[in-house]
């Protein structure tokens, strides 16, 4: 079974509580964007392409939710949808892309029904667009490892950070698919430990060789030949070409250039 991180099933969006992993795979259920919100400030919901596929489902909700009988009251409501769900995590540049590509499809509807259906159909292609995405960068992303490679990723940048298979996971799942033996050595990650809670999970789940190693055992791993290439996502991309991503990355990246390894960001 695939991981599906985030899914619009009946009116309702269905998500992954990532909050309950390693110990249990929990799916909950919201109908209230209200509650949406809250997952998305909890940790419920987490990485960036999640967190924005999340926030455009919850503005569906919030179009279902509004019993307003006009265009004006309907975007009135929803525009109170979109600031408490982009309050949620302000920093996170896919979030006010969702809302925003929502916001879009609104006010271009004539009629208050033909609005609320717009809405969630956009929605629900932003999240088939998100999975299709992913697997065509896997698929390109493959080409950068080799058969017996090991590779080395930081944070979680898998399913549970997408709607599905995962950026820089998802060029691990592309290599393997392509036919080629790999191992990953996953990092803790500190301070929430994403790579021991949610990267170990994923990919043990998918049938991958995982190992799980403390941070400060980057620099050992690569000063002993024991790394082949290093994978990881990203929060941002600036146009310098500069790359935001989860505290740490910088030193592994740093620790890449030093031992000659090559250092990939799958975004």
């Amino acid at each position: 079974m695939e991981l599906r991180t985030v899914e619009w099933k009946n009116d309702s969006v269905v998500m992954i509580d990532q909050t309950k992993l390693p110990n249990e795979l929990v799916f909950v259920k919201y109908t209230d964007y209200n509650d949406v919100a809250e997952a998305i400030r909890t940790l419920v919901v987490r990485g960036a392409p999640a967190i924005g596929v999340s926030g455009a489902f919850g503005m569906a909700l919030a179009a279902l939710q509004s019993s307003s009988e006009t265009i004006e009251d309907l975007l009135s409501d929803l525009t109170k949808a979109k600031k408490i769900l982009f309050e949620t995590r302000p920093t996170a540049v896919n979030l006010s892309w969702g809302l925003e590509k929502i916001m879009d499809v609104a006010k271009q509807g004539k009629t208050v029904s033909e609005i609320k259906d717009a809405i969630i159909n956009k929605a629900k292609q932003v999240a088939d667009e998100d999975i299709d995405t992913n697997k065509k960068m896997g698929k390109n992303g493959a080409e950068l490892f080799q058969n017996n490679d090991t590779i080395m990723t930081h944070c979680n940048a898998g399913a549970l950070a997408t709607v599905g298979y995962g950026t820089a996971l998802g060029v691990i799942r592309a290599t393997k698919d392509s036919g080629k033996n790999i191992k990953v050595i996953a990092t803790e990650t500190r301070p929430v430990q994403q790579g021991s809670r949610l990267t170990a999970f994923e990919l043990k789940h998918d049938g991958i060789d995982v190992s799980l190693i403390p941070d400060t055992a980057v620099g050992y791993t690569m000063a002993n030949d024991l790394v082949n290439g290093v994978v990881v996502g990203a929060d941002r991309v600036l146009q310098t070409g500069h790359v935001f991503n989860k505290i740490g990355t910088y030193q592994v990246a740093t620790m890449a250039k030093q031992h000659n390894i090559p250092f990939y960001v799958a975004a």
